[in-house]
């Protein structure tokens, strides 16, 4: 079984997904579908396929995150230290065109979130951050083009 790397913010959210699923979505997808049962004839009530379809999506989410929750390997990145980038790291670069800054924190996959600046372990861009230092300069191809990057600085928090 193959373990998914996540930070312990990312694995509470998980949680907390997971309980909301279970407790508020899953009671109030079973009220609708009684609901829509009292209605009469199902093969022509829309309002009790759209539950039928919730429901459905519901109970495939829960078993997507509890199999994570299962095999989430839980990193604290506040004990992790080291110049070079890996998960956790919060990483900031610069643009070599525009000299623009931009910061991200390698995170697992299931926690990224580019507008906040938590970038997928698997995403091109992390991959061709990890294992390198501040100062070096990296190049790698984006769905806009090739884009080439400064390491400014490697920290973890």
């Amino acid at each position: 079984m193959q373990k998914i790397p996540m930070t312990a913010g990312g694995y509470q959210r998980l949680e907390a997904e997971l309980k909301n699923l279970k407790s508020v979505e899953r009671p109030s997808v079973i009220r609708a579908i009684s609901e829509a049962r009292e209605h009469g004839d199902l093969s022509e009530n829309a309002e009790y396929h759209a539950a039928k379809e919730r429901q459905g999506w519901i109970e495939t989410r829960i078993l997507e995150v509890e199999d994570k929750l299962s095999r989430a390997e839980v990193i604290d990145v506040s004990k992790l230290s080291g110049d070079k980038v890996k998960f956790g790291a919060t990483v900031v670069l610069a643009d070599e065109d525009t000299d623009e800054e931009s910061t991200y924190q390698i995170v697992g996959a299931d926690e990224a979130d580019i507008k906040a600046g938590l970038l997928s372990i698997t995403a091109p861009l992390a991959r061709a951050l990890v294992g390198k230092s501040a100062g070096e300069n990296i190049e790698v191809t984006t769905p806009g083009g090739a884009k080439a990057y400064e390491i400014v600085s490697v920290v973890f928090k």
